[in-house]
Parts: C-alpha cells; sequence; structure tokens
C-alpha cells in the first residue's frame, strides 16, 4: 500500500493494490496493470477507482480519475462514524464500528486505506468472508454510504436531535 499526498492537490490518495493481469491472445500474451486507488479530502469525502494500462503510473492515473468521479459524502460525527453499519458487496462483508476518541483506526490494509482517506480517526472495524482487496474496498463504501447523521433521522422521523440521542 502505497501513500502518495500530492502536493497541489487536496486529495489524499492510497495505492491499495497493483497487480500484473495478462490476456492470452493467437500471437502469445499481452501484459497490462491494474491498479486499486482510493481517494478523499480526510474530511468526509471520498472514492474508489480502478485503472487498468500498460505501465503502472498510467494505471494509477486512471484510477486516481476515476475515484475523484466517484467520491461520495460521509455522515462523521467528529472523528468517528455516528452508528454501527455494515457493506456487503460480493462474498466479502465489512463491519464498521465508532470508537471512542483516541482509539485509532483499527483496520486492516484495504479498510485502513479507505477510513484514514475518508478522514476517519477512530474506528473499529473487521471483514468478514473474504480479504480481496477489491470486494473489501467495495463493501466499505456500500457501508460508508449507509451511514445517516443523526440531524437527518430526526428529519427523516420528525423528532428533535435530543429525542434522538436521548
Amino acid at each position: 500500500m502505497e501513500d502518495r499526498t500530492s502536493g497541489a492537490s487536496e486529495f489524499k490518495d492510497h495505492v491499495v493494490q497493483i497487480r500484473r493481469v495478462t490476456k492470452v491472445v493467437k500471437g502469445g500474451k499481452n501484459f497490462s496493470f491494474s491498479a486499486l486507488v482510493v481517494v478523499g479530502d480526510g474530511k468526509g469525502r471520498a472514492g474508489y477507482g480502478l485503472g487498468k494500462a500498460r505501465e503502472v503510473p498510467l494505471a494509477i492515473s486512471k484510477g486516481m480519475e476515476q475515484a475523484k468521479r466517484r467520491m461520495v459524502s460521509i455522515a462523521l460525527q467528529g472523528n468517528t462514524l455516528p452508528h454501527f453499519v455494515e457493506g456487503r458487496y460480493g462474498a466479502g462483508r465489512v463491519i464498521l464500528r465508532p470508537a471512542s476518541k483516541g482509539t485509532g483506526v483499527i483496520a486492516g490494509g484495504a479498510v485502513r486505506a479507505v477510513m484514514e482517506v475518508a478522514g476517519v480517526q477512530d474506528v473499529l472495524t473487521k471483514c468478514i468472508g473474504t480479504n480481496n482487496p477489491q470486494n473489501v474496498v467495495k463493501a466499505a463504501f456500500q457501508g460508508l454510504r449507509k451511514l445517516q447523521s443523526p440531524e437527518a433521522v430526526a428529519r427523516k422521523r420528525g423528532k428533535t436531535l435530543e429525542e434522538i440521542l436521548g
């Protein structure tokens, strides 16, 4: 996992996985690379992208462009998540649990990258079913999309924030 913070951009990005892929054709084998990249602003916005090219730097830049186009806003409560959530994609399940201040990011490689670029500083996570980075990243984003702020829940239920939080 590579951390590349570019000076001109306000985004942080992590290269989660680089794979050499092969296409077998009549004349032999065509090699290319796929790069899974997560990008975020560290303030509650993040996205992921999969770039494919014949050279690694080109695959990374394509993945970064795709990730910037796919950015989603994440409801945060301070430095942690507002509530427990589970994301699923394929055989992968990712459990995301809010943690108290000072806990840190307790997560494996792919989920750790997602949490760091999104700006989540205190969280407990668990990957169940698969540790395939592509499916784990997609499951983590599916879970993050489910998050709702207490204000949004109160508005939806027609109650005050105090009634929701207790």
